[in-house]
């Protein structure tokens, strides 16, 4: 991809001359999978996807009543709740993250401390900063509901709600969170007209001088993996609390999606940073230098207009908004 790039970089005249040419060199690189995957103990079902999405909207799964899945992970919001913290029975320390396209993300949490979506299902319903609600009494709770036995029941077969089955339902909806077709693809599928000349010019930094798809590659802009780009500091130190002998992953956070990223500020695993002009500005001037910091990560000398150029390319990257109904609560 960076030959192709740096090739259609160094042509005469416009930028995107051989534009087309170059399109279709990427293709491969940029493509959306078919696809959703599904792990094989753990496959797709109507039946587990219609539960999970009930029992994902359903502030019963909280110790108040007052939280659920969707209260930091809102559709309306890119699948994130638009905060510089999550808010939970507490306030946070982290921002909670989007959900988009979390069935390609091998290790979840800011962190990576969740091996898979089914322990993430289960990780924030039992966390008494969260959501309160020990797994015991969530069982309780569902198991005394017509409505949701027989759901369970026509998902499993006839049995007991279990702890499994909870994380499963809900793994296989959030499976189904998948970022919508942006502008930026309809180019990438050979529309020369889907984004802006600027946006081009963006997309050409972005792979070369400003170094933004060192990590933030491929069709969903991540990498999933953990990197320091110099914002943490004292004791948020990431991925370094898992691995403390580790001197690059002290300060090292999971690089996020930038699918529909013009709508998902704060940004930041902190929220820390408020706007997309700020975010490049601070990759522009390198973070805080320190032995932890990705050796991707330095000083970018960007102009103003290089910029902006950026910018418009990251708008690029927003799916078309879609409605998304609440499904009906069992009681």
């Amino acid at each position: 991809m960076m030959i192709a790039i740096m090739a259609l970089v160094g042509a005469c005249g416009s930028l995107f001359a051989d534009a087309e040419q170059s399109v279709q060199a990427l293709r491969k690189q940029y493509h959306r999978p078919a696809q959703i995957p599904y792990p094989k103990d753990d496959p797709f079902s109507d039946a587990k996807a219609k539960l999970g999405r009930v029992l994902f909207f359903d502030p019963l799964l909280s110790g108040s009543k007052l939280h659920s899945c969707a209260s930091c992970h809102n559709p309306g919001l890119s699948w994130g709740d638009g905060e510089a913290q999550a808010v939970g029975e507490k306030l946070l320390q982290l921002r909670a993250p989007t959900l988009l396209n979390v069935a390609w993300t091998p290790k979840l949490g800011w962190d990576g401390h969740f091996r898979d979506l089914e322990s993430v299902a289960i990780g924030p319903l039992s966390s008494p900063d969260n959501m309160n609600l020990p797994v015991a009494d969530l069982i309780v709770r569902l198991s005394v509901i017509p409505d949701y036995v027989a759901s369970f029941n026509a998902a499993y077969g006839k049995g007991d709600i279990t702890q499994q089955k909870i994380e499963q339902a809900l793994a296989t909806f959030e499976r189904s969170i998948v970022s919508n077709e942006a502008p930026f693809d309809r180019w990438i599928g050979g529309d020369p007209k889907a984004i802006s000349e600027s946006a081009k010019r963006g997309f050409v930094l972005f792979n070369t001088k400003a170094n933004c798809a060192a990590c933030h590659s491929g069709w969903a802009f991540t990498d999933s993996s953990f990197h320091d780009v110099g914002v943490a500091q004292g004791d948020d130190i990431g991925r370094g609390k898992l691995f403390p002998t580790s001197v690059k992953l002290k300060y090292a956070f999971k690089t996020p999606t930038l699918r529909d990223v013009a709508r998902r500020g704060p940004y930041m695993h902190d929220g820390s940073v408020t706007t997309l002009d700020d975010v490049i500005g601070l990759y522009d001037r390198g973070g805080i230098d320190r032995p932890s910091r990705d050796s991707e990560i330095h000083p970018l000398n960007l102009s103003g207009a290089e910029k902006a150029d950026l910018i418009a390319f990251l708008q690029t990257l927003n799916g078309a908004p879609t409605a998304y109904a609440v499904p009906p609560l069992p009681r």
